[in-house]
């Protein structure tokens, strides 16, 4: 299994972004993005559940970052509006099967004020 993150980079505030995550070697019943900011705790971002393609996001990002999935590439991706220099982390992909959980190798968000 491997999850191949691409998107990150500096922005200034305000403006977007689009994370990618090409998952291969599987197929994964929830995909999502998390984030570490130097200092804090890791944070689930948003998720995505295959079967359903209920979402789920933090409060910090709700109307701001939307998660959507395309299965036929089984990739993943985390658009985002409006960003704000708290959301400046390394931003890692999961993807997961059963009881496992796989992880990307995370990119580097920079929001700068």
């Amino acid at each position: 299994v491997q999850l191949v993150e691409s998107g990150g980079g500096l922005v200034q505030a305000g403006g977007s972004l689009r994370l990618s995550c090409a998952a291969s070697g599987s197929t994964f019943s929830s995909m999502g993005w998390y984030r570490r900011a130097p200092g804090h705790e890791r944070e689930l971002v948003a998720r995505i559940f295959s079967s359903s393609g209920r979402t789920d996001y933090a409060d910090s990002v709700k109307g701001r970052f939307t998660i959507s999935r395309d299965n036929a590439k089984n990739t993943m991706y985390l658009q985002m509006n409006s960003l704000k220099p708290e959301d400046t982390a390394v931003y890692y992909c999961y993807a997961g099967v059963f009881t496992i959980t796989y992880w990307g190798q995370g990119t580097q968000v920079t929001v700068s004020s």
